[in-house]
């Protein structure tokens, strides 16, 4: 059976975006296998389940940081012994320091398993400051001499990446994300006055949400200070999501009397329900890869308020499904949420325009060139797998011939 290892640094990533690969990775004759750290998770993780769904687990001491050298040198470790052990031919990896401990380990191990790396978003990207592009660039580009194939997930990053040298027959595609689920995030109906109760927002309030990491990069900061420069007592702001910024956006939130106002939720499994109460979607992240919370929100017709970055340039046209500021523009927030607030009309010109955007990043779209790149791989290492066969029965037959000649000349001499 061929075995396929999914590598990731958060353990709660693979359940939240790469079911649809593990189905399509099993479809294909896989026995899949997933590595990753368990523990402080961003995302819920249920072990139980993704063993129930034929997932084989293993825990390694992998951090997300890159500078956590002596945890990342373990993992590196760990993903060697389990290639070794399970006698892995795929390995499928994910995030920064996931790609960077699995595409090494996979390298430097006798078993040479065929390597993919999704890159959810490169740290080097137009804008970036100069550290990122003096550290994460030259380690990428590195990095992918020991690749076989790097998928991207937005336009820049997959130009970028054409021009990286990959391992002989290597080669880059792009994807519209890990899809989103158009029948699950559906049309927006009526404000839903029950959710809207349950999450504390009134029935006539205007509703911003939003669903991220609480992490600066996230940057919802800008949108709180943006509320508190309108002054409008009547709107309301959710926030979907836990990290390590809690505390900090707390404090904020107490300074600026925005208690009231301004919710932390954390982590959420019912944003589809959230969204179908929200009269904007606000996405304000200084960098991303993409942005697949955005997505689901314009599925359920919600327009985007968003800050200008190569992910919502994927789906986000001004004045057509949405509003772009620029990252750090409080102001421009404060003006884009009171034009919002205040014109009906131009908020229901903008929610008409948003899932037929959407459609075009559903699951059906993804699972359809996934299934094509998995399909080329099984095809790849059964092609191997027959070649070394043919190989080993030619060195059989070959040995066969050189002991029946040794037996034949031996016989002759007698």
């Amino acid at each position: 059976m061929k075995k396929a290892l999914i590598v990731t640094a958060i353990g709660g990533f693979l359940p939240q975006f790469e079911l649809n690969d593990v189905k399509i990775l099993q479809d294909y004759g896989f026995q899949v296998h997933y590595a990753s750290n368990f523990t402080n998770n961003v995302y819920s993780l249920d072990q139980a389940e993704l063993k129930n769904k034929g997932i084989h687990l293993h825990h390694i001491d992998i951090e997300k940081s890159p500078f956590a050298a002596r945890h990342n040198m373990r993992a590196f470790q760990q993903i060697r012994k389990i290639i070794r052990e399970e006698n892995i031919t795929l390995v499928h990896c994910h995030n920064p320091v996931g790609a960077l401990v699995g595409r090494l380990a996979a390298h430097y191990s006798k078993e040479k398993p065929y390597t993919i790396y999704t890159a959810h978003g490169f740290h080097f990207y137009k804008g970036a400051p100069l550290k990122n592009w003096l550290f994460y660039y030259p380690v990428e580009k590195w990095l992918a001499r020991k690749t076989d194939l790097l998928i991207t997930i937005n336009r820049e990053d997959f130009e970028r990446g054409k021009k990286f040298q990959l391992k002989s027959g290597g080669k880059v595609e792009r994807i519209y994300g890990v899809g989103v689920d158009m029948k699950k995030f559906r049309k927006k109906q009526e404000k839903n006055l029950y959710y809207r109760k349950k999450i504390g927002i009134p029935a006539g309030a205007f509703h911003i949400v939003t669903a991220a990491e609480l992490n600066e990069n996230k940057n919802q900061k800008v949108v709180i200070e943006a509320i508190k420069l309108l002054g409008r007592k009547d709107v309301y702001y959710t926030i979907c999501g836990k990290g390590k910024n809690k505390e900090r956006l707390e404090k904020m939130i107490r300074e600026y009397g925005l208690e009231k106002q301004v919710k932390l939720l954390g982590y959420r499994t019912d944003i589809a329900d959230i969204l179908q109460t929200a009269d904007c979607f606000a996405f304000p992240s200084i960098r991303e890869g993409l942005g697949i919370a955005a997505i689901e929100a314009l599925a359920v017709e919600v327009p985007l308020l968003v800050a200008d970055n190569r992910g919502t340039k994927e789906y986000t046209k001004d004045d057509y499904n949405g509003i772009v500021c620029e990252a750090g523009d409080a102001v421009g927030f404060k003006n884009a949420i009171e034009r919002l607030y205040t014109d009906y009309s131009y908020r229901g010109f903008l929610s008409r325009h948003c899932r037929e955007i959407a459609e075009r990043f559903s699951v059906e779209a993804t699972d359809k060139v996934m299934r094509r790149i998995y399909g080329e791989v099984a095809s790849k290492l059964r092609g191997e797998v027959l070649l070394r066969a043919e190989e080993n029965g030619r060195q059989a037959v070959s040995c066969f011939c050189e002991q029946a000649e040794e037996k034949t000349e031996g016989s002759a001499v007698s």
